[in-house]
């Protein structure tokens, strides 16, 4: 009954944040009622299972649903997560605080400390990972898309921002055509342009855009390109949500294991 159990909460984690992920990707958006709907069954599964056969661990649970609230909640005021995330981590450590090691070995062959006490920093960490190389593949494909066309990456007033703000784009975005940046909403914009005089145009590499920014940023790109100051390809982010790292990291982390501890373990040998 115990593996049941634990299949069940598996099983529903899943199923509520692949659907949260999908909703986050589609209309960046995802309802209050998901978390709602979630959290009385990861509670109600969890501390069943634990009450009737292991009851030593209900005070871990509420250690792990209090660090990680305290955590997604510190992250999510300092803007590095959306209250979506927040939620998800939240609902997390009521639904798998533990790795079911009754279901599951992963193929490290290893379930880290961390991973048998604290799930969902595991969970965060491999997203994190995840999310990283996502980066390494934005790079690779701004440094192929140069080679292939020809094209200055930072051409003109670009070429006088710094350093970092370039590498910071070169990972986070790619050009798109002004087209793309309109119809697909979740694209942000990566620059903007600001009229110095009449003939004088100045383009400028932004990393952090306001929401409510965005259209008028997006217009004014768009009028440039019109009036021909600029060419049509502009900077431009996808913005994948950071509900699909972290359901990728929950993925990883029942499939393949901590990614830091088989890092550490491995630097360690």
């Amino acid at each position: 009954m115990q593996n049941i159990l634990a299949a069940i909460r598996t099983m529903v984690t899943l199923i509520f944040l692949l659907y949260a992920s999908w909703s986050d990707y589609k209309t960046r958006e995802v309802s209050n009622n998901v978390w709602i709907l979630f959290a009385p069954p990861a509670f109600t599964l969890t501390f069943l299972e634990l009450l009737f056969y292991n009851p030593s661990l209900l005070y871990l649970y509420g250690l792990c649903f209090a660090l990680t609230s305290a955590f997604a909640i510190t992250l999510f005021y300092l803007g590095g997560f959306g209250g979506a995330d927040a939620k998800a981590l939240m609902c997390l450590a009521l639904a798998l605080p533990f790795f079911p090691k009754n279901l599951l070995t992963p193929l490290s062959g290893k379930i880290s400390i961390i991973s048998q006490n604290f799930l969902p920093f595991t969970v965060f960490s491999n997203s994190v990972i995840i999310a990283a190389a996502t980066a390494i593949y934005i790079f690779i494909r701004n440094i192929v898309w140069h080679k292939k066309s020809g094209t200055s990456l930072f051409g003109g007033s670009h070429q006088k921002e710094s350093f970092w703000r370039k590498i910071l784009v070169l990972i986070t975005g790619y050009k798109v055509p002004i087209k793309k940046l309109k119809e697909k909403w979740h694209y942000y914009p990566l620059e903007d342009v600001k009229e110095k005089s009449e003939n004088e145009l100045q383009r400028k590499l932004i990393v952090m855009l306001n929401e409510k920014e965005r259209e008028a940023v997006v217009e004014r790109l768009a009028k440039a390109i019109e009036n021909g100051k600029i060419q049509d390809m502009v900077w431009a982010s996808p913005g994948l949500p950071m509900l699909i790292f972290i359901t990728a990291g929950l993925i990883t982390a029942l499939l393949f294991g901590d990614f830091v501890w088989m890092f550490v373990s491995f630097l360690f040998r």
